[in-house]
C-alpha cells in the first residue's frame, strides 16, 4: 500500500482565520488565537497521521508590509512556506476586498503546486457577498480551487480535508508518526502566556511583548514553570504588572489553566517582567528569541 505525505501550508492576511483553521484541521490548539492582527509570529507545524498518510500543516504569520525587523522575520516564514508547499491553503474571508501584500499575491499566482483558496467566515455574510468574493478571487487566482468555509464552526472543513488527501503526493512520512508537532513544549507554554497578553492588554503592549520559558521542571505531582515576559519600555512594564500586580496575576492565572489542559497535569507557574529596549528592531535579539 502506497503512503502519502506532504506540507500543506496556510497563508493569508492577518485575522482571516489561519490559526483557527489550523487548530480545526489538526484537532488540537497548537496556534494561539485572538481578535488582534499579527498574533501568530512563528511558523508552526501540526501533524495529522494515518496508516497511509501524514499531513504536515503549517500555520504562518499574517502577510504584512514589514515595519520592524520582527515583521521581516515573520515574512521570512511566509516566503519559506510558499517555497516548500506541496499544497497551498490560501485563506481570505468574506470581508477582505483585496490582499494587502501584492508581492505575496503575485507569487501565489505563479505557484505550480495545487492552491486551494478558502473564503472563511462565510457564516457572517450573505449569498450575494459570497458570490462576489468567489468571482473576485476566480479572476485573481484562476488556477485555484475555491471553497467557502467557516473555520470557527467547521462548515465545509471536512470537504477541505477530503480534497487535501486526494491531492497529497506519494511520499514516506517526514516526521515520526507519533508526533503532533515539531515544536518543543516550552514553545507552546510561552505562546499560551503571550496569548493572554494579547487578550488582556491593549494598544502597543501585546506587540512589544515576548515570552521566554526559563525553567520547566516536571515533578511527580506537578510541573514547575518560570516564565519571563519581555517588553520594550518601562511604561509597558507597569501596564503588564498592573495595579498591585493584578494584571500579571490575571495573565498567569488564565495561562496556567490552558497549560494544565495542554499538559494534563497540575502546573505551578511563576511569571516575571523584564525590559529589553527595542528588541523587535534588533537582528541579534530576534535571533536570541528564536526568530
Amino acid at each position: 500500500m502506497s503512503h502519502k505525505a506532504g506540507f500543506v501550508n496556510i497563508v493569508g492576511s492577518p485575522n482571516v482565520g489561519k490559526s483557527t483553521l489550523m487548530n480545526r484541521l489538526v484537532g488540537e490548539k497548537l496556534s494561539i488565537v485572538t481578535s488582534k492582527a499579527q498574533t501568530t509570529r512563528h511558523r508552526i507545524h501540526g501533524l495529522v497521521n494515518g496508516d497511509d498518510f501524514q499531513v504536515v500543516f503549517s500555520d504562518t504569520p499574517g502577510v504584512v508590509n514589514a515595519s520592524y525587523k520582527l515583521h521581516e522575520a515573520m515574512m521570512n516564514y511566509v516566503e519559506t512556506s510558499l517555497k516548500d508547499a506541496d499544497i497551498l491553503l490560501f485563506i481570505t474571508d468574506i470581508y477582505e476586498s483585496e490582499m494587502n501584500h501584492q508581492e505575496t499575491l503575485d507569487r501565489i499566482q505563479k505557484l505550480k503546486v495545487p492552491v486551494i483558496l478558502l473564503i472563511n467566515k462565510i457564516d457572517l455574510g450573505n449569498q450575494q457577498q459570497a458570490m462576489s468574493r468567489i468571482e473576485y478571487w476566480q479572476q485573481k487566482v484562476p488556477r485555484a480551487e475555491i471553497l467557502p468555509i467557516s473555520a470557527l464552526h467547521g462548515f465545509n472543513v471536512e470537504g477541505v480535508w477530503e480534497r487535501l488527501l486526494e491531492l497529497l503526493p506519494e511520499s514516506p512520512p517526514y516526521f515520526d508518526k507519533e508526533d503532533l508537532t515539531d515544536r518543543p513544549m516550552r514553545f507552546f507554554i510561552s505562546e499560551m502566556i503571550r496569548e493572554k497578553i494579547f487578550l488582556f492588554c491593549d494598544k502597543e503592549v501585546p506587540y512589544s511583548s515576548q515570552v521566554e520559558v526559563e525553567a520547566y521542571e516536571d515533578e511527580e505531582a506537578l510541573i514547575r514553570i518560570r516564565a519571563l515576559i519581555i517588553i520594550e519600555r518601562d511604561s509597558q512594564k507597569g501596564i503588564i504588572i498592573g495595579k498591585g500586580g493584578q494584571m500579571l496575576k490575571k495573565i498567569g492565572r488564565e495561562a496556567r489553566k490552558d497549560i494544565e489542559q495542554f499538559v494534563g497535569k497540575k502546573v505551578f507557574l511563576e511569571t516575571f517582567v523584564k525590559v529589553d529596549k527595542d528588541w523587535r528592531a534588533s537582528d541579534q535579539k530576534l535571533k536570541r528569541y528564536g526568530y
